[in-house]
């Protein structure tokens, strides 16, 4: 269940940092955000995929923790991912 490779590479064009960056904790929670918003559609449909259901929660606490390692770091980057994602918290 993961992305397009176009949807990646737009992702990854969007949220870098610099020309070569492709793992920045921001370029990593845009992917995750977009994972997860994918497996909330097909367990939409399929309520019954426990195991999706588990990778899904496994994606969630990976982006919590790399949210929580950029607010430490960062507060400033922090916010405008979180504005840019429209996550809240």
């Amino acid at each position: 269940m993961g992305l397009p490779q176009e949807r990646k590479t737009e992702l990854i064009g969007e949220f870098r940092l610099h020309e070569k960056d492709s793992g920045s904790p921001e370029v990593q929670i845009a992917l995750l955000t977009a994972r997860i918003g994918h497996v909330t559609g097909h367990l939409k449909v399929h309520k019954k995929d426990f195991h999706s259901r588990f990778g899904l929660l496994k994606m969630v606490g990976k982006r919590r923790r790399l949210l929580d390692y950029l607010i430490r770091q960062d507060h400033d980057r922090y916010q405008k991912i979180i504005e840019k994602l429209g996550l809240r918290r």
